[in-house]
């Protein structure tokens, strides 16, 4: 065999075994969705926090704790994506700083996450926005966030899944 005739092979031999990686990092299924962590955003992002202990467990009226409010109040947000009733992002109400405001962090639009920004959520894939209270301020989202019941207990927020 000659050199040029090994060479041919042994770079067809490459090409043929990077193709299914080249494939599989293109197809849609193993692909992630824009959302706070890949966000170029100076502000703080949704996911910044450390999410609540998978293992926390619900009081008897099924209230979960889900951080502290001195969390809440140093992050101005709380973040839980394995929160039992599906993502969440608690705040403070902008209208009532006592109240906390427990929404899904998923946009209804695409299911993209959504970040705390200002008074507003914000989805970092297509440019929703949303209320505090979850209601749609701009699309292309047609559906508000879904709510959560929260309360503050002592030092805790807690949420109903």
């Amino acid at each position: 065999m000659e050199r040029r005739e090994f060479m041919s092979w042994a770079g067809t031999g490459f090409i043929a075994a990077s193709l299914p990686m080249a494939i599989a990092a293109c197809s849609s299924s193993t692909t992630e969705k824009p959302d706070a962590a890949t966000s170029t955003s100076p502000e703080p992002k949704a996911d910044a926090k450390p999410d609540a202990a998978p293992a926390a467990k619900a009081d008897a009226d099924g209230f979960i704790p889900v951080g502290t409010v001195a969390d809440l109040d140093k992050a101005g947000f709380l973040s839980d994506k394995k929160f039992a009733g599906g993502p969440l992002i608690v705040v403070r109400d902008p209208q009532d700083k006592a109240t906390v405001l427990a929404l899904n962090s998923t946009c209804t639009h695409e299911a993209c996450a959504v970040r705390w920004r200002s008074e507003k959520f914000a989805c970092a894939c297509h440019g929703s926005s949303f209320a505090p209270d979850g209601a749609v301020e701009a699309g292309p989202a047609e559906k508000p966030l879904a709510k959560f019941t929260a309360k503050i207990a002592g030092d805790q927020v807690l949420v109903k899944a």
